[in-house]
């Protein structure tokens, strides 16, 4: 299938001239005379290279490449901007509007191709590691589908977990990685047989070392991503405790990474406050007072739950501010 290129420009002979080149290269073509009409056509057509003019009436180049490093959809699709302007100030204007390379006016056809190749090439790239993650996904949420209980947890694990990071002051990064997180912590339990992970009483010492694998083994199946450099130590950590008796490396405090930390606290409130085979869920109230409990006991980090049940009670009082008012006081 030949890649596809959009050529936006508000010169019609501009854009036949490089339409008629590229097809003769093997690329399948459309084009665009506006910025409204490229951000119409790149939700459509799904360009894997945009060939963006800066002057144009209206929206111009700057603008229409900030609005698609902006969209999910089209934020990783090479951008070149074409334009007779020679300043530096108009490259740093590009370059942060999000531009991935630049083209001068009178285009060379020879250099047009070895950048529209080159992009093309760290597209190519960029698309087989979003497949990767896609895969890693799917995976973990079919490991959740496995169990009817835990039906929606992933979601809310990374929601919450991004939320208290936002609430910290983390790196976009590191909050990031905790949506990641969030999504793939408990992937390892793709090793766990249904006859351990569903059963609804304590387990045995055996199968209690078999779950106590999952954090190493979901970090062995995401380590080849090196995109999940910072999820890493959030799966294998997650279920490490503040006095060192979590598993799998019985790390004590300050060792267990703060990630790790926050999304331990937000698996254990969303496993409390939803319903499981052995429990039914137990209100916010209750479920908070559990972890105090718990922190008293040294198993969580006291600063950081505080600042958790904090975020917590805010959250919930937002939703329904006179139902849980009366039932935190």
């Amino acid at each position: 299938m030949p890649e596809k290129i959009l050529i936006v420009d508000d010169e019609t002979g501009a854009r036949a001239a490089l339409e008629f080149l590229l097809r003769r290269e093997g690329f399948e073509v459309r084009d665009a005379a506006d910025g409204p009409a490229a951000i119409q056509e790149c939700a459509s057509f799904r360009p894997d290279l945009i060939l963006l003019d800066i002057v144009m009436p209206g929206m111009d180049g700057f603008e229409v490449c900030r609005r698609i490093k902006a969209t999910p959809e089209t934020r990783l699709t090479p951008v070149v901007l074409i334009t007779g302007l020679t300043g530096t100030e108009d490259r740093i204007m590009g370059i942060n509007a999000g531009a991935d390379d630049f083209l001068s006016k009178p285009i060379d056809l020879n250099e047009l191709l070895a950048r529209t190749r080159s992009l093309l090439r760290l597209k190519q790239y960029t698309d087989e590691l979003e497949n990767a993650e896609a895969v890693l996904f799917s995976l973990a949420h079919s490991i959740e589908a496995r169990d009817p209980y835990t039906h929606g947890h992933c979601e809310r694990l990374a929601e919450m977990s991004a939320r208290m990071g936002e609430r910290l002051g983390l790196t976009e990064e590191q909050i990031k990685a905790l949506r990641r997180a969030g999504v793939v912590h408990d992937i390892g339990k793709v090793a766990v047989a249904d006859s351990i992970l569903l059963k609804p009483g304590p387990l045995t010492a055996d199968e209690a070392k078999i779950m106590q694998k999952h954090p190493v083994v979901g970090e062995r199946i995401c380590a080849p991503l090196k995109t999940f450099r910072l999820v890493l130590p959030i799966i294998r950590h997650h279920h490490e405790k503040h006095d060192g008796t979590g598993y799998p490396d019985g790390l004590q405090g300050e060792e267990i990474p703060l990630t790790a930390r926050i999304l331990q606290l937000s698996d254990v409130y969303d496993a409390l406050t939803t319903d499981r085979p052995y429990k039914v869920a137990f209100t916010a109230e209750v479920a908070l007072d559990l972890m105090e409990e718990e922190a008293e006991r040294g198993w969580w980090d006291r600063e950081l739950f505080e600042a958790f049940r904090e975020m917590i009670r805010v959250h919930h009082k937002a939703l329904a501010p006179d139902i849980f008012r009366k039932a935190l006081h």
